[in-house]
């Protein structure tokens, strides 16, 4: 039943937003324009009803009815033509605040009048819910004074009420009724307002922290949100992995863009895949190029072991058989351990960094590498000599270092099914 009414006053919103609508509105300023009208249309027949009842007993204050009725009319007409929003509800605001209070003076004041002079509080209400607070708090002043007013000339004017007592009493309890009715459904208008603008402000908040995520670690979005310092740490003991896709610039010449992208994307989302599922940190993507960290930003222990267990799953899915073995790319891959600087830099389009000899070293070693092997420095190799398999390089000449000793990871001395349970499990 709920929803079907609801369902029916969507629709009745729908039709009547159409009144005054204009290409340029957003989805908000239709809502705003089709329940000002939907509103103003549901007092038109009272106030027809309103006027027949006081008339009837010879009040001349329900021709104040039907004068609200005629403003009411002309203003929609209006709007419709000229799609003012603003003025059509200062028109509306205005004709609803002095209309039922006005017509106390003419009832004898407060008594006898101030059932129908109590619907100018939908003025203030209306200034609320469409225009704001401060607008609503306006207009509630402006409603007293002119409530006040009206009931004190009433009594002071003297001016007998043509209304029977027992009648007064039947008015007194329909006005109460019937603008119960419209207060509360103003109030619900903005309690709906207030409930979609949080909505709307939670998802939003949402997607903002999931876009967040997908640009930096979890620790350091966490930490961005609460800090306005420089976000900068020293680890002291941390790997670096890099890995390269082998004369790609070559390979994909011939390539469309979506080709090269789509490949790219394809081979990264599955390194993706690996790094998250080994608990490690991509740091990021240049060119055909892929960056991982461990121990960055959380500090870890077995920061080496972690990185060469996912390099052997990047090397494994890269060749043939592999799980992206199809795409026929060769892969150099790179790995060094030590001290790292790390942190967010710039102010648009911020992303989390590394620095230092480590980066520019691990970066060496897979520019320096073989195709389709794993080349790491004596720092990493010293850390897994005693679990893992390694074939000597020998000594290379590395740019910007000089002459290193070097060796290829060959992979884990664990059986595969010790070495699989041994990964730090994720979530």
């Amino acid at each position: 039943m709920v929803t079907s009414l609801r369902g029916l006053l969507n629709r009745t919103v729908d039709r009547l937003s159409k009144v005054g609508a204009d290409p340029s509105d957003d989805q908000d300023v239709r809502l705003r324009k089709g329940l000002l009208v939907l509103i103003a249309v549901l007092i038109l027949p009272i106030s027809f009803l309103w006027a027949g009842l006081y008339l009837s007993f010879g009040a001349w204050s329900g021709s104040m009815a039907l004068l609200y009725a005629a403003i009411s009319i002309a203003s929609i007409a209006l709007f419709a033509r000229n799609h003012n929003f603003p003025m059509l509800l200062r028109i509306q605001l205005w004709d609803i605040l002095l209309a039922p209070t006005l017509s106390m003076i003419a009832l004898g004041g407060f008594i006898p009048g101030g059932s129908p002079g109590i619907w100018g509080i939908l003025a203030p209400f209306g200034a609320l819910v469409f225009d704001g607070v401060r607008a609503g708090v306006r207009w509630f002043i402006g409603f007293v004074a002119v409530f006040l007013a009206s009931g004190f000339i009433g009594i002071a004017l003297g001016i007998p009420s043509p209304i029977p007592e027992s009648v007064s009493g039947v008015l007194l309890a329909l006005n109460v009724t019937v603008g119960g009715t419209m207060f509360f459904t103003l109030l619900a208008l903005f309690a709906r307002q207030r409930e979609d603008a949080l909505t709307a402000l939670r998802s939003e908040q949402r997607r903002s922290e999931d876009l967040l995520l997908n640009i930096l670690p979890a620790p350091i979005a966490e930490r961005l949100k609460g800090e306005t310092n420089t976000i900068a740490d020293q680890f002291p003991a941390a790997s670096v992995l890099f890995a390269d896709v082998v004369d790609f610039t070559a390979r994909s010449k011939d390539l469309t863009a979506a080709e090269v992208v789509g490949m790219l994307n394809r081979l990264f989302s599955h390194f993706d895949t690996l790094t998250e599922r080994h608990g490690l940190e991509k740091i990021k993507t240049i060119g055909d190029a892929y960056m991982v960290a461990a121990g960055v930003p959380t500090r870890r222990p077995d920061h080496a072991r972690a990185i060469a267990l996912l390099a052997l799953d990047i090397a494994a899915s890269a060749a043939p058989g592999g799980t992206c073995g199809d795409l026929e790319l060769q892969l150099r891959i790179g790995i060094n351990s030590g001290p790292v600087v790390a942190g967010v830099i710039g102010q648009r389009k911020f992303h989390y960094d590394l620095w230092g000899d480590t980066v520019n070293v691990a970066s060496r070693m897979e520019s320096g590498g073989t195709p389709g092997r794993i080349q790491v420095t004596r720092q990493t190799y010293e850390l897994l000599n005693h679990e893992f398999e390694f074939e000597p390089r020998g000594t290379i000449a590395v740019k910007g270092v000089g002459e290193m000793e070097t060796w290829y990871l060959l992979g884990s001395q664990m059986p595969a099914h010790q070495a699989a349970q041994s990964q730090p499990r994720v979530g």
